[in-house]
């Protein structure tokens, strides 16, 4: 059955729940993955991801999208937003959803999609990008579904706001023709060179449509050249043609960081950029036309317009990420700008209404408790599908194994390395030797660590990380792997000889990304690895105080072993 979520908290909507928007948008809402590398790469290139303060290589998760960004920038300017569309009933969508209901975006979804939107964004030392966008349901917003399914909410807009990047152009065109039915402005912003539009959302036909449909476009520099068909021309005299051809009321070109150049009916100019420090151009261009949106809302003359623009352009490179995040933005923005804006309701009274710090705190526990939930279901479940008896085999070769004069060596390589470094020294603690190993070092040195005579237990979620050049070299030295994997059909599996396998559906948390329960799931399998091997040694009370000379529980062993209770039974 189709769920539309018509709006995000609706009693903190009262205010706008059946009142005009300042704008509304459709088009791309987005997961961003921030990824920082020294540079960005070409075709046949590698580089290595820079590792951020707390040791990964995802910097940022934030809320995105061309359309969800621009919106969150017009809220930042005083401007009520909505937004309209398809997503997923998934975990990414209940993040995109939860981030618009922080900034009171009025939304009308249909969470139908197959699966919402999310984009690979890296970003080099000097602030410039490279996005890879998975559009999923975006892509998948019919053009008969707008009038149907959304067209009381879309009459609500005094501007409508779509793109040409990830929506289907014959979708596009919907919006667009039923903005014109009701004499809606519309403003079109095209993110795709003309030939890359036709070929990947629609036809050179549908691309002609929307340009002659919007009434007003705002393409940057680099699409505006291939609309006015020139390679190095004048931005002005290409959005003067760009009118000229298509009719539009104006033609805005973002030009980086040389400002903007705008040519309408009563006006052809262009506004500087004002000079900051580049963090990170994603969202740029969309806080930029959140400027502009807002100008046409106050009706603003076209160089205030295209100054504002700038402004909000400037504050949003000088951080990391392209939504906005945080109100007190518009004061960086109005400091740049030099103006005082028009009067306008206050961020706090159209209606929007953010949580409290109590509301905040129960909303975390909420979800406290329900990762806590997953993760005993997911326990559960991999209890009752573990193969013992791989756990049985592994006890088997690690004891034929130190028979033979071999040792146990743990690995594996980000979370699940800190899962190695644990699971050596609780093996240590009952009984049987073993050490980590480093599994980046190993080719670097550390497989003289390794004897052909050893064992090795490498550990990864996925099985096809880089732990699988380690699981190489230890293999070439003789030594046998033991593989503990939640991917029975990974590289690694098929390296080990042995696989014991604790697969999970989900990590838990907001965007379920971040390894959680599958690090649960590999701490619960070694751990019972670990008694096992406990039980197998046969290991005392007496046995187990010598291995902790200090401490509590050096102390309670010593306690047993004195009780005559060395195996701690009764």
């Amino acid at each position: 059955m189709m769920r539309i979520r018509r709006l995000g908290r609706p009693e903190s909507f009262a205010g706008m729940a059946d009142g005009k928007l300042d704008v509304v948008g459709c088009g791309s809402m987005v997961v961003d993955l921030f990824y920082r590398a020294p540079r960005i790469i070409t075709a046949d290139e590698k580089t290595i991801l820079d590792a951020h303060d707390a040791g990964g290589s995802v910097e940022r998760t934030q809320v995105g999208g061309l359309v969800l960004n621009h919106l969150g920038w017009a809220r930042v300017l005083g401007l009520s937003a909505g937004i309209f569309g398809k997503m997923g009933d998934d975990r990414h969508g209940e993040f995109l959803r939860a981030g618009m209901d922080r900034f009171g975006i009025a939304q009308h979804l249909t969470l139908d999609g197959s699966s919402s939107s999310f984009a690979t964004v890296i970003v080099d030392a000097n602030g410039d990008r490279a996005i890879y966008m998975a559009r999923g349901a975006t892509a998948e917003l019919r053009p008969e579904e707008i009038q149907r399914r959304h067209g009381a909410f879309i009459r609500r807009a005094n501007i409508i706001s779509t793109e040409v990047s990830q929506l289907p152009l014959a979708t596009v065109n919907a919006i667009l023709a039923f903005a014109r039915k009701h004499s809606i402005p519309s403003v079109l912003d095209v993110d795709l060179p003309a030939t890359d539009a036709a070929r990947m959302l629609g036809t050179r036909a549908d691309l002609e449509r929307a340009l002659r449909l919007a009434t007003i476009l705002k393409p940057s520099k680099a699409v505006a050249a291939s609309l006015a068909e020139t390679k190095n021309g004048d931005p002005l005299k290409m959005a003067e043609k760009i009118r000229g051809r298509w009719g539009n009321r104006a033609v805005i070109i973002t030009m980086s960081d040389r400002g903007c150049a705008i040519a309408a009916r009563d006006a052809a100019l262009k506004v500087p950029a004002f000079r900051v420090k580049q963090v990170d151009a994603t969202g740029a261009g969309d806080a930029f036309l959140a400027g502009i949106l807002a100008a046409l809302r106050w009706k603003l003359p076209w160089e205030a317009a295209g100054r504002l623009a700038n402004a909000a352009g400037a504050v949003c490179i000088k951080r990391l990420g392209a939504f906005p995040e945080r109100f007190e933005l518009r004061r960086e923005i109005l400091d740049l700008y030099g103006s005082a804006l028009p009067e306008t309701p206050s961020l706090r009274n159209d209606g929007f209404r953010p949580p409290s710090p109590v509301e905040q705190a129960e909303h975390e526990v909420r979800e406290i408790e329900r990762f806590f939930a997953q993760s005993l279901d997911e326990l559960k479940i991999l209890r009752g599908g573990l193969d013992l008896g791989a756990l049985g085999r592994a006890v088997e070769m690690i004891r034929q194994a130190q028979a033979r004069g071999g040792r146990v060596h743990v690995t594996g390589v980000g979370k699940p390395e800190h899962v190695a470094r644990y699971a050596a020294s609780l093996f240590c603690s009952v009984g049987t030797p073993a050490t980590f190993l480093h599994a980046t070092e190993t080719l670097h040195g550390s497989l003289g660590q390794v004897h052909p005579h050893d064992i090795v237990i490498a550990i990864s979620n996925s099985g096809n990380t880089e732990i699988c050049s380690a699981a190489i070299a230890i293999k070439e030295q003789g030594a046998e792997l033991i593989a503990v994997t939640g991917n029975r059909n990974s590289d690694l599996a098929r390296l080990a000889d042995l696989v014991i396998c604790a697969p999970v559906r989900q990590e838990g948390g907001g965007l379920g990304l971040a390894p959680r329960i599958s690090v649960l799931a590999e701490t619960f399998v070694l751990a019972g690895l670990s008694v096992a091997l406990e039980v197998a040694r046969g290991l005392t009370a007496e046995e187990y105080s010598r291995f902790h000379p200090a401490g509590a529980l050096g102390d309670a062993a010593r306690r047993r072993a004195r009780d005559g209770n060395p195996k701690g039974k009764g």
